[in-house]
């Protein structure tokens, strides 16, 4: 029978121990340990691991890195957590809270709004006509009648000012403003008339003729109807806007006397504008 040995035991110094090894127990000597791995499954021996002085060195080196990278990463500022999808959609939704609160914001103290301008295409209303006006320039209540009636015709053709005043100087100078049968045709003494001439089949406000075209004589003998014939035959002159009263009278009219109508301008603007309102 093997005996064993006993162990063995150093000297002790005060204040420290210090412990043999049996060289046979198969155990480290202090200062020095092996670490140990778990089995590997692959069947391959490893060589173990051994901790040292410099390996703590380096482990202790690794924990003050790490100390100061959890601080460097408490200075971050923090990030989103989740995927780029959900970071973004976080952006997104403080984007969104945001402008919400700036539409909530209180604006009463806010400037009004400016007033409301006129489109620039709307068109101005145009010029309407008197319903009772007194007679002006020298006229007869019937006279201004007629007058009243040739205006609101051309209102109602748009056609403007200095047409109006052209066709009550033509009136004026063809039957004075009257309506007039014709004793050389005497069916127009049929209707309304304020009195008789003999030039001709000329009827009416403006003497128009029923045989050159400018209607049938009970129309003709209709104010406004014969104010309409003249304001059409008017219209069709090139460039009447820019002639005289008389030229675009006499253009229309054909008259024996083309300068007649000239007088007839003063007291006709005075009529136009005392109708037009």
């Amino acid at each position: 029978m093997r005996q064993k040995k006993k162990p063995q035991h150093a000297a002790t110094t005060p204040g420290r121990i210090v412990r043999s090894v049996d060289p046979g127990s198969g155990e480290q000597p202090p200062g020095r340990h092996r670490a140990t791995r778990p089995a590997d499954p692959l069947g391959i021996r490893r060589r173990p691991l051994l901790t040292s002085a410099p390996v703590r060195v380096g482990l202790a080196a690794a924990v003050v890195g790490g100390l100061g990278f959890a601080a460097f990463t408490q200075s971050q500022p923090p990030r989103a957590s989740g995927s780029p999808a959900t970071a973004a959609m976080a952006e997104r939704d403080a984007a969104a809270a945001e402008q919400a609160a700036s539409r909530s914001l209180d604006r009463s103290t806010s400037a009004p709004p400016a007033a409301a301008t006129p489109s620039p295409t709307a068109k101005a209303p145009g010029p309407t006509v008197a319903a009772q006006v007194q007679p002006v320039a020298g006229l007869t209540q019937a006279q201004m009648e007629n007058a009243r009636a040739i205006v609101a015709s051309g209102v109602k053709q748009k056609i403007p000012r200095f047409g109006l005043i052209v066709a009550i100087a033509t009136a004026m100078q063809e039957s004075n403003l009257y309506n007039v049968a014709s004793e050389v045709l005497p069916e127009s003494k049929n209707y309304p008339h304020q009195g008789t001439g003999w030039d001709h089949d000329s009827v009416g406000l403006f003497q128009q003729r029923t045989s050159t075209g400018w209607g049938a004589v009970r129309d003709l003998m209709q104010p406004t109807y014969a104010a309409d014939q003249f304001f059409r035959a008017l219209r069709k002159v090139p460039g009447w806007e820019m002639l005289s009263v008389t030229r675009a009278a006499q253009t229309v009219q054909g008259s024996a006397f083309p300068d007649a109508y000239a007088k007839h301008e003063t007291r006709a603007t005075t009529v136009v504008d005392a109708l037009l309102v």
